[in-house]
């Protein structure tokens, strides 16, 4: 035997009911589903962009290191010409010294005067210098190992 089961009679106004509500879900599903793909489509630009940005933090870091390179080149042969040019003037000054002691003896011995011009520090006072600025030719491969 077979017994139908009859279904149950539903009005028109809750088809429609159900209906609409089937229709704000499918609506609300559509929408969060856009809504996501926008946030994806975000993240993905950050993405990019932070990705952009790195490679070109690393440009700016390698074109600064080679900036360093060189300078750091730059001020140890600075430095190295600075080490002989002071090493020529207390040799010169030494000279001097000797030649203004050598001329005192002179002049003591003949009994002339003579114009003796006193010896400025050149390292402490530099700018006492009387002397012309006449060019000293030296290498700075003296001090290099």
């Amino acid at each position: 035997m077979s017994s139908s089961v009859p279904a149950p009679q539903t009005s028109g106004s809750e088809e429609d009911a159900q209906l609409m509500v089937d229709e704000r879900k499918r609506k609300r599903m559509l929408s969060n589903r856009e809504s996501a793909r926008r946030s994806r489509m975000r993240k993905q630009q950050h993405l990019d962009d932070l990705l952009s940005q790195v490679t070109r933090l690393k440009e700016e870091k390698s074109q600064i290191l080679m900036q360093v390179n060189l300078f750091t080149e730059q001020y140890a042969r600075l430095e190295s010409e600075n080490m002989v040019l002071r090493t020529q003037v207390m040799e010169l000054t030494d000279r001097l010294r000797s030649l203004n002691s050598v001329l005192h003896i002179v002049e003591e011995l003949s009994g002339l005067a003579m114009d003796i011009p006193e010896i400025p520090d050149p390292i402490l006072k530099p700018w006492q210098l009387r002397c012309p600025a006449q060019p000293i030719t030296a290498s700075a491969n003296v001090f290099q190992c």
